[in-house]
């Protein structure tokens, strides 16, 4: 008899069906040779320090290093699991063979392997490796099952990384509680954990300590046009009204008129960090949740194995784009078939193969995340938002570059020169699949957006008179994490990198995996170590506490955690030792003990419970403000605009309500320019 084993009980069922075990068991069920069970998930562990030694049951100073010489694994204590694997171990033990159906990841390889160990299974083992769940892929993967012997490297590196997260965790736990917590509370300390709160308590500290400086921007409006000079910011007022005073009253040139033509490609396909990343800019959504939503849309075979990294897929998938395009051509939801016209116009074509999309190179494991062609059905809102930018995604790489024109329009007044530049869509291309009907407004989208403006037709040499203004303006402190800038922030190791090509090139020294970096934020809220306000992620007196006081840079350094997550991916592609690993780990964790046990100062953490907690306020996004407008200015404005006319003359005068920016025209209403920090508009007339 073959023994399949999957990992939770519906993927397990749908094995089974597709390879005709159709009678149902306590555990189990069994037909045409096979019997196919299944796990919880996790159903073994490491084992805890007191299952190596009673010395380690109790928390005390003197016990650590704690290093065991060999480690093993222990059933997870739960009578449901106990009564699963006993049904397991029986079947194991009778197999001819077995078929290893987990997850096809690196987790997913070590949870079936611990339950084989401990299940003492010694029949040969074959590995079921596939990338969706539709009924096509699981009878192409049972027809090309694969040696397990072949993934004995991403088994290494699972363990590994879990005995790596033992060694730190289990040690610096209970290092700092003891030697730093008052006896209140565990202080957990994680591999990942720790570094990433770091990136938040350091950003925190960078806005609260950051002292907003004015400084002066001159412009002038020619043709209801704004031109910035070039010189670029005044730091000094007197500087910029002496500017000013140069060029006021005389006449502005054109000097330049260039219009370049360009392309812009569409984005690649999303891997699960991007995944989460947009759907928390987009519509707010954890990246927690998104997991969940993803991994539901996954198993009910609308779209590919989630818990990727790779933005590619491999040449073979190339064949099978037409199938996966005609059933998104079919899919409808409310009746409606969102994706239908997008895809009539390269139906029955050769689709587009761009090297952004197809590089069998990029892909190890697992391709990028893409529908499988199965017509969704019955999927919550949340879901149906997922599959959506999935779906648009896929459809956008087949479609034609977005084409645009680029407008510079140089000028001068006196000695000084002025720029204004404008950007208009000749042809959208990929464009057409962006959804413009979001629930919460993306900054991203909304900065290119504003970008797109098309300028008037002008000539170079003409000449005309025009309104120069000075505008006060102040520095601003980076931005708060959210969860979207948080995730990318990790993926990174901390770096700030906008460029995708660049970004991408980073991911191997990222810090924890895809799959593990929303559980890894979720537990950062459950330790109190942060909090939500609004979108915005922030530390709490007991997370910068702990930041605080650990020095030991091993610890809370995003770098060397990603060097240590290098490390780790090269184990699972035979480039580094797994022994090495651990041993340089151990020794590590030696010093890390020794330097902590010599502190002679009397550091603590403040420990906060839930309520205490509530009342904390959320710091400020600025603690050196700038100076604010008297409120006597708004009953002066409230006059100034009421004499205003709502017509063009008033284009350029001083804005009546805060004085510094100047009168420009919108769509429909007049405002002032320096519309971030000042609300004034006056519509234009019905």
């Amino acid at each position: 008899m073959i023994v399949c084993i999957a990992e939770k009980p519906s993927v397990a069922r749908d094995i089974a069906r597709i390879i005709g075990a159709n009678t149902t068991h306590d555990g189990y069920i069994e037909g045409n040779g096979y019997q196919v069970t299944w796990t919880y998930g996790h159903l073994c562990t490491l084992k805890e320090p007191n299952d190596y030694t009673s010395m380690w049951k109790s928390w005390n100073l003197s016990s650590l290093p704690m290093i065991p010489p060999r480690f093993g694994i222990k059933l997870i204590e739960q009578d449901s699991i106990k009564r699963q694997f006993a049904v397991i171990e029986k079947l194991m033990k009778q197999a001819e063979r077995i078929v290893n159906c987990g997850d096809a990841g690196q987790e997913g390889e070590l949870i079936q392997r611990w339950v084989m160990q401990k299940a003492g299974a010694t029949c040969p083992v074959s590995r079921l490796w596939i990338s969706s769940m539709t009924d096509d892929a699981i009878r192409e993967g049972f027809a090309n099952l694969k040696d397990q012997a072949d993934y004995q490297p991403l088994y290494m590196a699972g363990l590994s990384r879990a005995i790596g997260d033992w060694l730190l965790g289990m040690n610096a736990t209970r290092l700092y509680t003891l030697k730093y917590g008052q006896n209140r509370q565990v202080l957990s300390i994680g591999r990942v954990q720790t570094p990433t709160l770091a990136l938040i308590v350091n950003r925190q500290k960078e806005i609260e300590n950051f002292k907003p400086e004015p400084y002066w921007v001159l412009a002038t409006i020619y043709r209801d046009t704004t031109f910035t000079a070039t010189k670029g910011k005044f730091t000094n007022e007197e500087e910029g009204k002496q500017a000013f005073s140069t060029i006021e009253g005389k006449t502005f040139t054109v000097t330049s008129v260039q219009k370049k033509n360009g392309t812009e490609q569409p984005p690649q396909l999303y891997d699960l960090t991007s995944l989460q990343v947009d759907c928390n800019r987009k519509f707010g959504f954890s990246a927690e949740m998104t997991l969940n939503l993803i991994q539901a849309l996954y198993e009910r075979k609308y779209t590919t194995y989630p818990r990727v990294d790779t933005q590619y897929l491999s040449d073979d998938i190339y064949p099978k784009c037409p199938a996966t395009l005609n059933g998104l051509y079919q899919t409808q939801f409310a009746g409606v078939a969102p994706y239908a016209d997008f895809i009539k116009p390269i139906g029955g074509k050769t689709l587009k193969k761009s090297k952004r999309v197809f590089d069998s190179a990029k892909v190890t494991d697992h391709h990028a995340i893409i529908p499988t062609g199965v017509v969704p059905q019955n999927l919550s809102d949340a879901e149906r938002k997922v599959f959506d930018l999935i779906a648009r995604r896929f459809i956008g790489v087949f479609l034609p570059d977005c084409k645009f024109s680029t407008t510079t329009v140089t000028g001068q007044v006196d000695d000084i020169d002025f720029k204004a530049t404008g950007k208009e869509i000749l042809d959208p291309g990929w464009r057409v699949v962006r959804d413009t009907k979001k629930e919460v407004v993306d900054d991203e989208e909304k900065k290119n957006d504003d970008e797109e403006r098309t300028l008037p037709t002008f000539v170079k040499g003409e000449t005309g008179e025009h309104q120069p203004t000075l505008t006060e303006k102040w520095t601003t402190p980076p931005n708060w994490y959210n969860e979207a800038s948080l995730l990318r922030a990790m993926e990174t190791a901390g770096k700030f990198v906008e460029d995708e090509t660049l970004r991408a090139a980073m991911k191997e020294n990222g810090i924890g995996r895809p799959s593990s970096r929303a559980s890894i934020i979720e537990t950062l809220f459950k330790r109190h170590y942060i909090k939500r306000d609004r979108k915005r992620l922030v530390a709490t007196p007991t997370g910068i506490e702990l930041i605080d006081l650990i020095h030991e840079e091993l610890l809370k350094s995003p770098e060397l955690t990603g060097i240590w997550e290098k490390k780790l991916r090269d184990i699972e592609h035979q480039k580094y030792d797994a022994t090495q690993f651990i041993d340089e780990l151990k020794q590590q964790v030696t010093d890390i003990v020794n330097e902590v046990m010599h502190d002679i100062t009397n550091r603590r953490v403040t420990v906060l419970t839930d309520a205490e907690l509530k009342k904390v306020k959320s710091p400020k996004a600025e603690t050196a403000s700038k100076p604010k407008a008297a409120k006597a200015k708004t009953t002066k404005a409230k006059a100034k605009q009421q004499a205003l006319t709502p017509d063009d003359s008033i284009i350029g005068h001083p804005c009546p309500l805060c004085g510094k920016g100047h009168i420009v025209k919108g769509k429909t209403a007049y405002g002032c320019s320096d519309y971030q920090h000042c609300q004034w508009r006056l519509p234009f007339k019905a």
